[in-house]
């Protein structure tokens, strides 16, 4: 699984101000993240799946794949907390010509980790490619702990592991004993170095859509040990990271790729358009 080493972005879903999928947006995107990522995500969190129609999502997976100048690896966000759901996806989604799915941890039920690794094994047995598992307690109000992460890791069609516990020892003790070829991946931007430099893999990001090719040279200067010139090009997101969720995400990544003219800032309810006071804190802090 080579071909996932490096970073992914997180790609969001750009609408127009009539709240509709703007592919115009979506295609300049596309160009401008292939300057630097090294594969895409398609209808992770940061996309705004959870607002985006099953029609819409297979149009938008289609669209990835006709647009993917550079042929990226395609990863495909297919989780949630019903797993019989998830299992009638599976049969459902076109997954020709994509590398891998990317299916969150349940949400909401507070599953037991016997749950836990229940529901992802019956995804892993069920599924036509790989699996990288996400593990975000702060949105699914549960951990996956690195017991249960290894015990998965042993699953022939589990490759890895986005991680975005922000505990780094759970994540030294995922990077310690899992399966060699298991991928240890970064779910949050501001420890993508430091999960590089205990054995991880990359990042699966979302300031990946506006600065690309700073994730790159993160990419570069860590594969080649060099920790230190790693670290200056993480530091200069420093600044605009914290903007990014202060009003929920992706609206503050909208709003600056909104500013470098990429695409529109507009969201779907629940989530608010980013305030003029934010909209001014991301002017301020922009790389």
């Amino acid at each position: 699984m080579k071909k996932l080493f490096g970073t992914g972005v997180a790609l969001i879903t750009p609408f127009t101000e009539k709240l509709e999928v703007d592919y115009k947006g979506l295609k300049k995107l596309l160009s401008h993240t292939a300057k630097g990522v090294d594969y895409y995500v398609v209808m992770g969190t940061t996309g705004e799946s959870a607002t985006v129609s099953k029609e819409e999502k297979k149009s938008i997976l289609q669209f990835v794949k006709a647009n993917n100048t550079k042929a990226l690896p395609i990863v495909y966000g297919l989780g949630g907390n019903n797993t019989q759901e998830i299992l009638d996806a599976l049969k459902e989604t076109d997954l020709g010509g994509v590398t891998a799915i990317l299916s969150v941890s349940p949400y909401y039920n507070k599953p037991s980790q016997e749950g836990i690794y229940q529901h992802f094994k019956a995804i892993a047995d069920a599924s036509p490619v790989p699996v990288i598992l996400y593990n975000v307690p702060g949105r699914t109000a549960s951990n996956v702990t690195a017991e249960t992460t290894l015990r998965l890791a042993e699953h022939k069609n589990i490759i890895g592991i986005k991680e975005a516990s922000g505990n780094l020892e759970q994540c030294m003790r995922i990077a310690k004993y899992a399966p060699k070829d298991f991928l240890l991946i970064s779910g949050d931007d501001m420890l993508t170095v430091p999960i590089y430099s205990i054995g991880g893999k990359g990042v699966i990001s979302v300031l990946a859509n506006a600065y690309p090719v700073i994730f790159r040279k993160m990419k570069d200067f860590s594969f080649s040990g060099d920790y230190g010139k790693a670290s200056q090009e993480l530091f200069k997101l420093l600044e605009v990271n914290g903007p990014m969720y202060e009003e929920g995400n992706p609206v503050g990544l909208k709003e600056l790729l909104s500013q470098l003219e990429i695409c529109s800032a507009a969201v779907r309810l629940p989530l608010a358009k980013a305030s003029s006071a934010l909209s001014k804190k991301i002017s301020n802090a922009m790389v």
